[in-house]
C-alpha cells in the first residue's frame, strides 16, 4: 500500500490533514484545544494547515515500537 502524499497546494483543511495522518478530525480538534499537533491558522473563520508545517511536525514526532 502506498503511503499518502501531501498535495502540492500550500493550505489544507482539517479533513485533509486527518486523512493524511490517519486520525479522526476530532483528534485534530482536541490537539488544537490542547495546543498540540501540527501548526494551524485561522483563515477567516476556517481552520487551515500549511502542508510544510504538517510535514515538519510529523518528522519530529518520536518513533515507536521497535525492539532494540
Amino acid at each position: 500500500m502506498k503511503s499518502p502524499q501531501a498535495p502540492a497546494r500550500s493550505l489544507a483543511t482539517p479533513s485533509d490533514v486527518a486523512d493524511y495522518l490517519g486520525v479522526p478530525e476530532a483528534t485534530l480538534t482536541q490537539w488544537r484545544y490542547l495546543s498540540k499537533g501540527p501548526p494551524w491558522r485561522k483563515v477567516g473563520r476556517h481552520v487551515r494547515y500549511d502542508w510544510p508545517g504538517v510535514e515538519r511536525w510529523v518528522a519530529v514526532q518520536p518513533g515507536g515500537g521497535g525492539a532494540e
